[in-house]
């Protein structure tokens, strides 16, 4: 017995070696070696912390009750649950569990910190839930480009803004060109913002031109024999780019490294632009402007990071409301809820951020029914939030999703999909692959992450999915990696004070 405790010991040791090197995954595996010779509440709280790094919420709540439940004393099992909670915005749940920690040591640090940050959002929601008014109101239509000034200071390109009629009948337009989008960028990179009006601006017009896409965007290179909307024959590559989180000079990278958007380039972005990195708001206004300045050869997706309740916690929300103010951010999140769900490429590859659903029964033709206008927030179940939230997994079948929301998909779900709606392959994104990429599921699936060295700490590369033809005319697939490029001394999150992960 003693023996086995010894052995167990030095493989916690060696998670915990792992753990502070950045390498989560492999700090599980030892934990879980560990576990399995004598379970103990300080492997299973430990291999909890891994499991947060990893930000497999639901995976690190099942481990810290399982040390909570081999010693109900253990109070960094109660922590390490109330972040769990916290993250997947289960704020009741985490207040009890910090509760349970200040009660018995009331001037921890960490836990008094976690426990303000939760009575401050749970204060905030009820404030706006007081002062909310109807969600299918747009506060974009109630902006009045009159009456918003430009700044004295700004020294940029000029950017034409024209406004016809009210109301529901009004129509905005701005006249992107290629010197603004320079000079916006260059602003950026010099630590600069954007006017309020030129802010407001893109974001109202490029809502009107997601609101006029569909929930399934529908394009393929140009083959005389597909149903969707052909692209130009000048396209040569369409590149498929996965989360980037607000890490704006890696998406600069992007570009500067497999090429511009233009006539012969089309780029998806597959969700997940904002939030974690410290540049969300300059990779929204880019992202925003390249559709504007090229509405079809650039299209996004939303991701589960485009919604009010991840930008309130991952820094999104405070970002926007130091640099240009709550309304904004109010502006982003209308715009947010006109993004297109998914993309069918060549009807042969669909584009979703998180995966396929619940129900053997749902088809392509349930996305392309979803109803984003009027304006709303995607539900808590259903077809939008498997489409932006749910996983693959290894063995067959569905299980619960080890983030603590959604699902988890394996092989044999993968296949039946994509032979009923006659698919090649799912691409996706919403998880880190140290690789940049990871081909699963027999090939039938693709994750791909676009942003290089995660948070500043994962250490993984980033990826894209270039799509072109062959001689014959068929799709073919390539992949190409990246690593991170360097950017100013600021840390992720760094307008927040969400700091419990």
């Amino acid at each position: 017995m003693t023996d086995l405790k010894s052995k167990a010991d030095a493989l916690k040791d060696k998670g915990n070696q792992e753990l502070k090197q950045n390498h989560f995954e492999k700090a599980v595996e030892f934990y879980t070696e560990a576990i399995s010779l004598k379970p103990n509440p300080i492997y299973y709280s430990n291999r909890a912390q891994a499991q947060i790094k990893l930000e497999n919420y639901g995976l690190a709540i099942a481990d810290a009750t399982s040390a909570i439940e081999l010693d109900s004393s253990y109070l960094k099992a109660y922590y390490r649950r109330a972040v769990a909670t916290f993250a997947i915005l289960d704020y009741s749940k985490a207040k009890l569990d910090v509760k349970m920690v200040l009660s018995k040591v009331p001037n921890d640090p960490n836990s008094k910190k976690l426990a303000a940050e939760i009575d401050q959002i749970i204060k905030r929601i009820a404030f706006e839930k007081a002062i909310a008014v109807d969600e299918k109101e747009s506060v974009i239509q109630e902006l009045d480009f009159n009456a918003i000034q430009l700044e004295n200071d700004y020294d940029g390109a000029p950017l034409e803004i024209e406004v016809t009629g009210k109301g529901q009948d009004r129509n905005l337009s701005v006249n992107i060109t290629q010197e603004y989008l320079k000079q916006m960028i260059q602003r950026f990179k010099n630590g600069k913002k954007l006017p309020k009006k030129h802010a407001f601006a893109i974001v109202a017009a490029a809502d009107e031109v997601f609101k006029n896409e569909h929930s399934l965007v529908e394009f393929g290179f140009d083959r005389n024999n597909s149903q969707e909307e052909a692209l130009p024959d000048t396209v040569k590559t369409i590149t498929i780019c996965g989360d980037t989180h607000g890490q704006f000079y890696d998406v600069l990278n992007i570009f500067e490294s497999f090429g511009n958007v233009g006539p012969d380039h089309v780029y998806l972005f597959n969700g997940d632009f904002v939030d974690r990195g410290s540049w969300s708001c300059e990779v929204a206004f880019l992202l925003f402007t390249l559709k504007l300045l090229y509405p079809k050869f650039f299209y996004l997706n939303r991701g589960n990071h485009e919604t009010n309740s991840m930008n309130k916690v991952y820094g999104f929300e405070d970002e926007c409301k130091y640099k240009y103010g709550e309304r904004l951010f109010t502006c982003f999140s209308e715009a947010f809820n006109s993004l297109p769900y998914a993309t069918l490429i060549g009807q042969e590859y669909l584009v979703m951020h998180g995966g396929l659903f619940s129900d053997d029964k749902k088809t392509l033709q349930d996305i392309r029914n979803i109803k984003r206008v009027p304006n709303r927030q995607p539900p808590n179940e259903g077809v939008e939030m498997e489409l932006i939230w749910t996983d693959p997994q290894v063995m067959p079948g569905r299980s619960p999703s080890k983030r603590g929301v959604g699902i988890q998909f394996g092989p044999d779900i993968t296949y039946r999909f994509c032979r009923s709606n006659n698919l090649k392959a799912i691409i996706r994104s919403h998880e880190v692959r140290m690789g940049g990429y990871e081909e699963e599921h027999d090939g039938k699936l693709i994750t791909v992450f676009s942003a290089p060295n995660y948070c500043d700490t994962q250490g993984n590369l980033g990826a894209v999915v270039n799509l072109t033809l062959d001689e014959k005319k068929e799709y073919k697939i390539d992949f190409k990696t990246f690593k991170e490029v360097p950017h100013p001394d600021i840390k992720p999150m760094a307008y927040t004070n969400s700091g419990g992960f």
